[in-house]
């Protein structure tokens, strides 16, 4: 199988996502229905995420109890007690070993599950990281995942042409501030690029300059502070940075639970008028969000097709099947990202809350 995704620029319309999704859908009938109809290999999978409360592991669970079926494949979902719980997830890994699994799919909570996803490969398991790409990306012997510093990327444009050529006041509201993982790295760095500012290393957060110039003005980034992606840490970290500066005009947040909880801070502060509030996710809360302007734009990723590629994938290659290529131009199999605003701005393409509630999780 190879990619049918464009290179890491692309962003999708409305009707190429929903083809997309429906061809990564098809694909698995086609695939998968065969391998169970004739009577194939039996295939046994675990599914580990970060938690069981995110709207967005929920979405990606359904998806992959449902390819499950079309693919005859015995699924086990396993969970940390909270997103980051990187020993939570060790124990379901070493749990899968034990049982004797075919395959694993796995969102990493950090780089200390990397140790127990290679003695699972070293026991002729096929681990597949879903959603965060692992570091190094050979920890797994595959990655479906949104491209998220692109899923950034389009946020950070989108913001630097919608502050039309104001100064701006940053809040970054991060995942995590004690470990470095892959998604919390590339769409906060994403972000900053999106918006004109000069990134330092790529490979860190927090070391580009304070102050300076990006595409539209000056900028002062007042704050960076993790979440954990919910919402009562979103709240958390928007009323720590509002104390250190209650000049906020523009607040990025890791994903959509991390930004309700931002703007419940600042309307409680009286200021939700003063900030703009930008994300990543494309939960159908999101958008409905998005629509009521609580969120002014944010890019939605794909965690349906994330499970459904995953699961197919597992059940091909223990049926003798291979994997497929990665997307290109990249190191994992990109599924797809689009920007969702009622606020279309010139030179970036978006689709309406109205249009991402049709393809929304």
């Amino acid at each position: 199988m190879t990619s049918v995704l464009s290179t890491k620029s692309a962003t999708y319309g409305l009707a190429a996502l929903t083809t997309f999704a429906l061809a990564a859908s098809l694909s698995g009938c086609a695939s998968g229905g065969d391998a169970a109809a004739g009577g194939e290999d039996e295939v046994n999978v675990t599914l580990i995420l970060k938690d069981l409360n995110n709207p967005f592991f929920t979405a990606l669970e359904q998806g992959a109890q449902e390819q499950a079926e079309v693919d005859g494949v015995n699924l086990t979902v396993a969970a940390g007690k909270k997103d980051g719980d990187e020993e939570g997830q060790i124990q379901a890994i070493e749990n899968a070993v034990l049982k004797g699994e075919d395959g694993i799919l796995v969102l990493p909570s950090g780089p200390a599950v990397n140790a127990a996803i290679e003695q699972a490969r070293a026991a002729g398991v096929t681990v597949i990281a879903l959603d965060t790409p692992p570091d190094p990306i050979s920890t797994t012997d595959m990655t479906f995942a949104t491209d998220n510093f692109e899923a950034g990327e389009l946020i950070g444009s989108w913001a630097a042409s919608a502050m039309g050529g104001q100064d701006v006041t940053i809040a970054l509201l991060d995942q995590f501030s004690d470990r470095v993982i892959q998604t919390d790295l590339n769409r906060n760095q994403g972000f900053l690029q999106g918006m004109g500012i000069d990134l330092g290393d790529k490979t860190q957060k927090g070391d580009e300059a304070a102050s300076g110039s990006y595409s539209g003005g000056s900028y002062t980034i007042a704050c960076q502070e993790p979440t954990t992606g919910a919402e009562d840490g979103g709240r958390t970290a928007m009323e720590n940075c509002l104390t250190k500066n209650p000049d906020i005009n523009l607040v990025y947040t890791i994903n959509e639970p991390s930004a309700a909880g931002a703007y419940k801070a600042l309307e409680a502060a009286g200021m939700q008028d003063q900030a703009m509030v930008v994300s990543i996710d494309g939960s159908c809360t999101g958008v409905q969000n998005v629509s009521e302007g609580i969120i002014a734009a944010t890019s939605q990723q794909y965690p349906v097709v994330m499970a459904q590629k995953g699961v197919e994938t597992i059940a091909a290659v223990v049926r003798g099947g291979e994997l497929p290529e990665v997307s290109d131009g990249l190191d994992f199999f990109n599924t797809g990202t689009a920007l969702v605003t009622d606020d279309a701005q010139d030179g970036v393409e978006s689709i309406t809350a109205t249009e991402a509630t049709e393809i929304c999780w």
